[in-house]
């Protein structure tokens, strides 16, 4: 489904893809990474949203996210309905230097899901780049809670900045034998990203999907 008053390449499915967390967390970079969505993006004034058409190619043909970027608006306290109104996807991001941002996470997911019902989202935990992590990987339990996919990523060094859109896709498309066959044009990475360390983070909440999940207020307790 076309967004109204955009145009759409002939016959390529474009989906609205919301992105919400507070602000700070990395969104607008992590769209930005994404070449062509800068270099296309456009404004919305009446909601204060930039909107950024970015372009994946997979077997399947290509597909377009229209990447709703709030633009600092949360500071504001809460989005308008708005902002999510037609919204067919979603990706959810905190930073894991922020417990504040993670704690925030279950009202963004309220909001989401009280304007777009039954969409795919996916929990994102960015600046796994940074050395002085506040947020266990064992600690992030709420998409377990949720039935979200979470990803651990690093808008500044380009980690894992397909798996969202990858997971999102093949969500919308009903098949899981969906892939990329070409990389989008990504901006060089501004950091660099200790893969060792990565891997034992990854190894870590991989060990944390077999244990039983805490009390609600328990995520974040050390």
């Amino acid at each position: 489904m076309a967004l109204a008053g955009q145009t759409t390449p002939a016959n390529v499915p474009s989906f609205k893809l919301i992105i919400v967390g507070d602000g700070g967390t990395g969104k607008t970079t992590f769209v930005k990474r994404h070449l062509t969505g800068e270099f296309e993006k456009r404004y919305e004034p009446t909601i204060g949203v930039e909107v950024h058409p970015l372009d994946f190619y997979t077997n399947c043909g290509q597909i377009r996210f229209y990447c709703w970027d709030t633009a600092g608006q949360e500071k504001f306290g809460g989005l308008r309905d708005g902002y999510y109104i037609h919204g067919q996807c979603a990706i959810i991001m905190f930073d894991v230097t922020s417990r504040l941002t993670y704690k925030n996470v279950p009202t963004w997911h309220r909001d989401l899901c009280r304007v777009c019902e039954n969409i795919p989202i996916v929990l994102c935990g960015n600046k796994v780049d940074v050395k002085n992590r506040q947020v266990k990987a064992k600690q992030v339990t709420f998409h377990r809670k949720k039935n979200l996919q979470y990803y651990e990523i690093s808008a500044k060094s380009n980690y894992n900045f397909e798996k969202p859109y990858l997971y999102l896709a093949r969500k919308l498309a009903g098949d899981q034998t969906l892939h990329f066959v070409e990389s989008p044009a990504l901006l060089p990475p501004e950091v660099t990203i200790d893969l060792e360390q990565q891997k034992k983070y990854e190894e870590e909440l991989q060990n944390a999907a077999n244990q039983p999940l805490p009390d609600d207020d328990e995520d974040l307790a050390d």
